[in-house]
């Protein structure tokens, strides 16, 4: 049986609201939220189907119902942005310098904001990591958008109040009204040339930064530890999402 430790529990506990029944109330006792997390994460790690649940844990559709809940308002979001915030504020995590990436995962089941591509339907997971490798953003999108068009949107799901100062990725980032617009507020991307660029713009001392890119692919290979994170088996686009951010979530808890 997979648990959280206390300690982890006691950091995010006052986030998760609890089902309060009238004692009066006929029928089954309210879950508390601690063992429904734990339920999900189980989830997370395996891969299952909700209904290979074991025993061990609160039913499956009450464990299911309360972790949309927790999607819908955005509870998992909010963890995030508190844990990442307070690991700033203890001088761990470094904003300075933040790469970003994107990885695919793919659709078998449909559903919403799902896109397709030459690899068949699917999503992208987008991040954004600090220096350490730690998550700053993590967002969900349709997997035929460009990664270019996605930075601006990713930013909408960044964990800290300023921006990074340096914004660092591959080849599909390479692109002079991306570089406009981030510099406008104060952030500078820095990315390889594309092979078919005619105007070289970009600084090489500063590209000495890309190679340090790796920490954001180590940040995707330890999500694919994360079975659940393989195959977007959910046909809402915020179910997948939370479990994405659960992901992160677990990663920053063990920062502390």
């Amino acid at each position: 049986m997979l648990k959280l430790s206390d300690e982890q529990w006691e950091r995010i506990r006052r986030y998760f609201p609890e089902e309060n029944h009238p004692t009066s109330r006929a029928g089954r006792k309210p879950v508390p939220a601690r063992s429904i997390l734990e339920a999900v994460l189980w989830i997370l790690n395996t891969g299952a189907q909700w209904h290979m649940l074991p025993q061990c844990y609160p039913n499956y559709k009450t464990v299911h119902r309360r972790f949309q809940q927790w999607c819908e308002e955005e509870v998992l979001r909010d963890i995030l942005i508190r844990l990442a915030n307070d690991l700033r504020d203890l001088g761990m995590i470094d904003e300075s310098e933040s790469y970003i990436d994107a990885t695919f995962a793919s659709a078998k089941g449909g559903g919403e904001e799902i896109g397709k591509t030459k690899r068949g339907k699917g999503v992208k997971i987008l991040a954004i990591v600090d220096r350490h490798g730690l998550p700053l953003s993590v967002s969900t999108h349709a997997a035929n958008h460009h990664e270019v068009t996605l930075v601006q949107l990713s930013f909408e799901f960044y964990m800290l109040e300023a921006k990074p100062d340096h914004l660092i990725g591959d080849r599909a980032y390479d692109s002079d009204s991306l570089d406009e617009e981030l510099s406008r507020e104060g952030v500078e991307m820095i990315a390889p040339h594309r092979s078919n660029r005619k105007l070289k713009t970009q600084d090489g001392r500063k590209l000495r930064r890309y190679a340090r890119r790796w920490l954001v692919e180590r940040y995707f290979a330890w999500m694919q530890w994360k079975r659940r994170l393989l195959v977007r088996w959910e046909y809402y686009a915020a179910n997948f999402l939370g479990f994405v951010q659960l992901a992160s979530i677990t990663m920053l808890l063990k920062r502390f």
